[in-house]
């Protein structure tokens, strides 16, 4: 009988596509992280996303449902779904704004408010501009 071969070798598992795991070779990568904190108006963002995702699919009845779910009052759950009144511009805009390194936030949710409240896009891109030179 002959004896077996043994190789020895790091390994370690990344996430690929569906959940599954992939076996790769060598050390693990040091994960990247980039310094800083997302804006909360962009989580706000992606959250009314999410949110008029869930309604869409029939996976959540309406706002009300997604206020009681979340322990949150339906206004409040209404002001976050208006930032999808903005224009997908901005919204693409808000939603890469650069990471807080330090301090207050530049630009808050309630800058946006008014600016989602106005039903013309090029409006909507006017003010935009003009908020972003104010906390520039």
């Amino acid at each position: 009988m002959t004896k077996g071969l043994t190789f020895r070798t790091k390994v370690y598992f990344r996430a690929g596509r569906n959940g599954r795991k992939h076996l790769e070779r060598g050390p693990t990568p040091e994960p990247t992280v980039e310094p800083g904190r997302l804006p909360w108006v962009s989580k706000l963002l992606a959250l009314a996303i999410r949110f008029d995702g869930l309604v869409r699919q029939g996976l959540v009845s309406d706002q009300a449902e997604l206020a009681r779910l979340g322990h949150v009052s339906r206004a409040r759950v209404t002001q976050i779904m208006n930032l999808l009144h903005l224009a997908p511009d901005i919204q693409e805009e808000v939603l890469f704004l650069p990471r807080i390194e330090r301090g207050k936030e530049p630009i808050q949710e309630r800058h946006l408010r008014p600016i989602a409240a106005v039903p013309d896009w090029r409006k909507q891109r006017r003010l935009w501009k003009e908020l972003q030179a104010a906390v520039a």
